[in-house]
């Protein structure tokens, strides 16, 4: 499981991960029909934003599932809200119709409990390690296990000093 402390760091802009939700928005253009959208919260808010713009989409819904609670180390799941009736009762009661969004799959924990809820969904993260690539039916950019993704809202500016100097170079 990768946390704050990993080896690698993977800085990503608001311009890098605004075009990377729109390629994952032009890789579902193909993969639906899709009725409804869940985002899972908080991270698949804003790729839910972009990508529910670029496929027309108006019956969004939120589940809230918390697996980072210190931003450093994933650790328990709590399921602190559930998907609404209105979204379960969509195609085959089971998810089929139905598109989640998450901004990463890292262990793919998260993803497997919303899985469970929904289990014909089709699941899609901008972002996968390969601990969550099975879990995900659609993604954009896999990152190796031992990386940790800085999103745009985690980060302000600041130096970064040069890969190489953290290497002891």
């Amino acid at each position: 499981m990768a946390d704050a402390s990993a080896n690698k760091a993977f800085p990503v802009s608001w311009d890098q991960f605004h075009r990377d939700a729109r390629a994952l928005a032009w890789r579902l253009a193909d993969a639906g029909p899709f009725e409804a959208m869940v985002c899972i919260t908080r991270g698949g808010l804003v790729p839910a934003a972009i990508i529910c713009r670029e496929l027309g989409l108006r019956m969004i819904e939120t589940v809230c599932v918390a697996s980072y609670h210190d931003y450093k180390n994933q650790s328990e799941l709590k399921v602190m809200k559930e998907i609404a009736p209105s979204i379960r009762a969509i195609g085959d009661g089971k998810g089929k119709g139905v598109l989640v969004v998450d901004d990463l799959t890292d262990t793919g924990k998260t993803a497997r409990v919303v899985r469970e809820m929904l289990p014909n969904a089709h699941f899609a993260t901008v972002y996968a390690k390969p601990a969550g690539v099975p879990v995900v039916d659609t993604f954009v950019t896999e990152v190796s296990q031992d990386t940790w993704i800085y999103f745009p809202w985690d980060m302000g500016y600041s130096f970064q000093p040069p890969i190489a100097q953290g290497a002891g170079g």
